[in-house]
Parts: structure tokens; sequence; C-alpha cells
């Protein structure tokens, strides 16, 4: 995976050399914009259903989720072709059952945010086909559920009463939280003057092997593949003024 993404660093550094190098006349873009971006990740659920199986419920849908957020951008004039923005996503799955007399859940969620950085190609017209980066910060986050009761204020105190422990009552928390690089590539649409349709993707690439549980203890033996790496898909539509 690393080889693909250093091939395509290089390919956007040739283009954006030729871009400045080459003196065909083109008109630098410009524009400020905000948008609602709907996305769709692909993270690897291999480790966690492993698990889920064991409780007895269906596993979680590794063919992907849904994430929802928001992003903007402006063009910074100083630098032709280049904007600069900040995005923000979150989404989760998760599989749940009855199985004998207790209720069972697992819910998986991944988060992120960050600053945008992207150069749009100016020797493409009518619509702005952009290379760049997300730097920023993410976590994901795994809650794992099993209870029986039917819950009263006294009950849900019995089970962490020094005298009574209630231990099949399960309620656990695993976070893992990242710094975070996903090299991009958008395509953003005109409809109208101030309107414009996003399609475009890129992959998460994480930094942090820590897993925390509940209040932040640390938790071993996490399997090393259980990353927040991941492909993603991301559209949208994008609010404001447009120079393409």
């Amino acid at each position: 995976m690393k080889k693909y993404i250093v091939f395509l660093f290089i390919i956007l550094f040739g283009v954006i050399t030729k871009a400045q190098d080459e003196e065909v006349g083109w008109v630098s873009r410009f524009g400020i914009a905000v948008g609602i971006n709907p996305a769709y990740v692909f993270p690897n659920l291999d480790e966690i259903n492993k698990q889920v199986t064991k409780m007895g419920i269906e596993e979680l849908n590794n063919s992907g989720f849904i994430m929802m957020g928001g992003s903007g951008y402006a063009y910074i004039m100083f630098v032709e072709n280049l904007r600069i923005g900040a995005i923000g996503l979150g989404g989760s799955t998760s599989s749940s059952g009855k199985i004998g007399n207790y209720d069972k859940e697992v819910k998986y969620s991944l988060s992120l945010g960050g600053l945008t950085f992207e150069y749009t190609l100016p020797f493409i017209k009518n619509v702005a086909f952009s290379l760049g980066a997300i730097i920023g910060y993410g976590s994901s986050t795994i809650d794992i559920y099993q209870t029986s009761m039917n819950y009263t204020w006294e009950n849900l105190w019995s089970k962490v009463t020094k005298d009574i422990l209630i231990t099949s009552e399960v309620s656990d928390k695993v976070t893992q939280s990242f710094l975070l690089f996903s090299p991009i590539i958008n395509c953003d649409i005109p409809l109208k003057r101030f309107i414009s349709f996003r399609i475009g993707g890129g992959y998460n690439i994480t930094f942090n092997k820590n897993w925390k549980i509940n209040n932040n203890r640390s938790i071993s033996n996490v399997p090393s593949n259980l990353t927040a790496n991941s492909f993603f898909i991301q559209t949208g539509i994008y609010f404001g003024f447009f120079a393409y």
C-alpha cells in the first residue's frame, strides 16, 4: 500500500511542477465554499468480528459504513490554485441480538477531522480536479454491551457496590486516538453558479498503536492489524462562490 501512496505523490509533484512551468495562459482558480459531506469508509473489522461471532450475534458489516460531516475551503491567492480548508466526519456500524437471557451489542465508531490542502489542476477546465491531503486527528471506538437487567436507579449502582458484584453485566468502551494523514483526490462539478457537487476519495493512514479502555486504562494484546487505516469515498454538496 505504501508504494502506491508514494507513487501518487510522485505524480502529484510532477503535475504541479509542469503546471507551474508551462506558459499556456491558464487562469488561477479562486473561490470559497462550505458543504455537507456524506462519505463511505471501508475499515478492516476482521479482528473485531472474530470476537463478535463468539458472542453469538451477527458480524459487523465488513463492507463499510456511512460517515457524515462537513467541510469548507478557500483558495489562497498568494499560491495559485492552492486551496486550504477543514473537514470533519463521523460514523458507526453495529450488531446486536438477544442470546438466552442477555441482550448483546457491539458498536464500532470512527471519527476524524483536520485541515485539507489541495492543488487544483489548472489545465482541466469547467470542473475543479484536485489532489491533496488531510492532516489531522481522529479516533476509533469499540463499545461492548451485555445486559439482562431491567434497570432501576438502585440496581444500576448495585453492579459496583463493594458487597454485590454483578459480573454478567458488561459495558466496556475501547478507544484508540490517532494522528491522521490522508492522501485525497476530489472532483468538484458546478451545478449552478453557487452550488457544486463533489465526488472523490482517499486513504486514511493513522499513527498510534495504543488502545485505552473505559477510564483511560491501557489494554494489552490488541491485534496489530486493528487500525483505522482505510479507503473512503467522499461526496458532497457545496455552497459558495466558484470560478472554475
